[in-house]
C-alpha cells in the first residue's frame, strides 16, 4: 500500500517534498517514479510476489524506494542491522532465503561477506534504469516486511508485517503526533529498526509530509538540523537524548521548530523528559515491538504534558490490557504483562510460530499497570533481555558464543546500569581449565556484533541457582553491578 500513499501524493501534490538527504531533495513525483522503476527492476531479475529482498545500509532513500517497490511486486523487504558480525546477517539471509541483497557503497564489503551462495548483492544507490513499473500485485495481505528480532532461544526470529499492517501502523502514528502534510520529519534512528523505519517515517508518507534522513545519529549535526531545517517532529531513544542533553550546545539550540519528539524502546528516565520539557519540547512516549508495527501504546502531545513517565494509551486502531499469572486481568492499580491486540500486528514468524495467541493477542513480556484515568505506566520486563542505547541483546544469543570459547565452563549474561546506554551486558563466568578473560572476550570478535560484547567479566565458583537449578536474575544483576567497566576477570565485589 505504501505505494500508493506516494503516487497518490506525486497525482495531487506532485511538487511536494518528500524526502531530503546530504542536500538532496525529492518530490513526491520523482520519488513515485523511482519507486516504479525499481520495481521494473526487480522484475527484470525475476523478484516477484512472495519474494525476500534484503537491505544493508545506513538510512539512506533507496530503503524506501524499495519499499514501495516491494510493495508493488508483493515481494517483501528484509532490513539488516549493519552492526551484526556477517555470521548473523548470513544466518538471517539463510532463513528468510532472500533472492537478493542490496546493500549501500559503504556497506559493500560487509554484504559480500555475509550474503549466502544463490544471494545477489546489488547496488542499493545505483540509479533505476528507466521502464515503466509493472503492473500491481501486491495487497494489503501480504508481508512486506520481515524484520528479525533477537530470539530468547540464542537465534533471531523474523517477525511478518503485512501491508494492511503498515497502514494501521501509519493510522496510530497520524492520531497520535497530529501528522499532516505541512510536517517535516527528522529521521536520525535506524530504520533497520521499526521504530525508526515505522513510528514516524512511513507515516509521514501516508500525510503527504516530508522526511530529512539522516544517515546516523550524531548530536551536533541533529541540533544543528533542527535550527536548519526547521523539523516539527523527530523520534529518539534514550540514550541519543542523553547525549543531546550533554551536548554542549543543548542549552543554546533553536529547538523552536519542534512541535514534539517520540520516545521509545525502553523506559525512559523522567530527567530526561523533564530536560526536554524544560526547553519547551513535549516527550510522546510510543510502547511497542518489532512485532506489533510497533505503535501499540502512545501518548498524544497532550498526554505527554499532563503525564509525564506513562506510556500513554492503547493506539487508535489496536487494544491493550494487562493479564496476570492467571490470564485474568488483575484489579485496578494492580500490575500485569502487557498484552496487544489489533490489525498492526504481526500475526507470525517466518517459518516458526504463530506470534499471537487463539484470541489474537500479543504477549509482551512486560509487565505494566493502569492508573485511574486509563493510562498504562511500564513497570518492569519479564524477558530477560537488556536494551543498550535502543539495541535489543538477548543474554541467550551472547551466552551461546561465549560457551565456545576456551575454558568457559558455565555462563550467564545480564545488563549492568548504564549512564549512557541505559543498560550493558556483563557476563558471568564460571571459569574451567585454560580460562583466559581476555580470550573469551576476544572470541566474540566477529560472531556478534559488537554492541552485544560484555563489557565486562565476572568469574565466580558457581552460579546462582534456585532450587530447581534456573539462574537467579536478581543475584546474576548484583554479580554484574559490582563488575567495573572494562574489566577482564575478577570476582563479585
Amino acid at each position: 500500500m505504501i505505494w500508493r500513499w506516494i503516487e497518490g501524493h506525486a497525482r495531487h501534490a506532485p511538487g511536494a517534498p518528500a524526502l531530503r538527504f546530504e542536500g538532496r531533495r525529492i518530490a513526491y513525483a520523482e520519488l513515485a517514479r523511482e519507486a516504479g522503476r525499481a520495481a521494473a527492476a526487480l522484475a527484470a531479475r525475476g523478484i516477484g510476489h512472495g519474494d525476500r529482498v534484503g537491505f544493508l545500509g545506513a538510512n539512506h532513500p533507496s530503503q524506501l524506494v524499495l519499499l514501495a517497490a516491494c510493495a508493488r511486486l508483493g515481494a517483501v523487504q528484509v532490513p539488516l542491522n549493519w552492526r551484526l558480525a556477517p555470521p548473523e546477517l548470513a544466518f538471517m539471509l539463510r532463513d528468510c532465503a532472500a533472492a537478493a541483497l542490496f546493500a549501500t557503497r559503504e556497506m559493500a564489503a560487509l554484504a559480500r561477506e555475509a550474503a549466502p551462495p544463490g544471494c545477489a548483492v546489488l547496488e542499493a544507490e545505483a540509479a533505476w534504469p528507466e521502464a515503466p513499473a509493472p503492473a500491481p500485485r501486491g495487497g494489503e495481505a501480504d508481508p512486506l516486511l520481515l524484520v528479525y528480532t533477537s530470539g530468547t532461544t540464542g537465534r533471531p526470529k523474523g517477525a511478518v508485517l503485512d501491508q494492511r499492517a503498515l497502514l494501521f501502523n501509519a493510522l496510530n502514528a497520524l492520531h497520535l503526533f497530529g501528522l499532516t502534510a505541512a510536517d517535516r520529519v527528522l529521521t536520525v534512528l535506524p530504520m533497520f529498526h521499526v521504530g525508526g523505519l515505522n513510528i514516524q517515517t512511513t507515516p509521514a508518507l501516508l500525510a503527504g509530509a516530508e522526511v530529512v534522513l539522516h544517515p546516523r545519529f550524531e548530536a551536533g549535526a541533529f541540533l544543528a538540523a533542527c535550527a536548519a531545517e526547521r523539523p516539527t517532529l523527530s523520534l529518539l531513544v534514550p540514550a541519543v537524548m542523553a547525549a543531546l542533553v550533554a551536548h554542549p550546545g543543548w542549552a543554546e539550540a533553536d529547538l523552536s521548530s519542534l512541535r514534539a519528539v517520540g520516545a521509545g524502546s525502553s523506559e525512559v528516565p523522567l530527567p530526561l523528559i523533564e530536560a526536554f520539557h524544560a526547553r519547551g519540547v513535549p516527550v510522546q512516549q510510543v510502547y511497542g515491538a518489532t512485532e506489533t508495527g510497533p505503535i501499540a501504546i502512545g501518548q498524544t502531545r497532550e498526554e505527554a504534558l499532563a503525564a509525564p513517565g506513562s506510556i500513554g494509551r492503547a493506539a487508535l486502531h489496536g487494544e491493550a490490557r494487562l493479564l496476570g499469572p492467571d490470564g485474568a486481568e488483575p484489579p485496578p492499580g494492580a500490575e500485569g504483562e502487557i498484552a496487544l491486540r489489533g490489525p498492526h500486528l504481526a500475526r507470525r514468524y517466518w517459518g516458526g510460530p504463530e506470534a499471537l495467541d487463539a484470541e489474537g493477542w500479543f504477549r509482551s513480556g512486560d509487565v505494566g499497570r493502569m492508573d485511574a484515568e486509563g493510562r498504562f505506566w511500564f513497570t518492569d520486563r519479564l524477558k530477560h533481555v537488556i536494551i543498550s542505547g535502543g539495541e535489543n541483546i538477548y543474554p541467550a544469543e551472547v551466552e551461546r558464543v561465549l560457551r565456545e570459547a576456551p575454558g568457559v565452563a558455565e555462563c550467564a549474561v545480564c545488563g549492568r546500569p548504564d549512564p549512557r546506554w541505559g543498560e550493558v551486558p556483563v557476563a558471568v563466568i564460571v571459569p574451567g581449565p585454560g580460562f583466559d578473560a581476555a580470550a573469551a572476550l576476544r572470541h566474540c570478535e566477529g560472531r556478534i556484533a559488537r554492541f552485544k560484547h560484555p563489557r565486562a567479566v565476572v568469574t565466580v565458583e558457581a552460579l546462582p541457582r534456585t532450587a530447581l537449578g534456573k539462574v537467579r536474575l536478581e543475584a546474576l544483576r548484583a554479580l554484574a553491578a559490582g563488575a567495573r567497566s572494562g574489566s577482564r576477570s575478577g570476582g563479585p565485589a
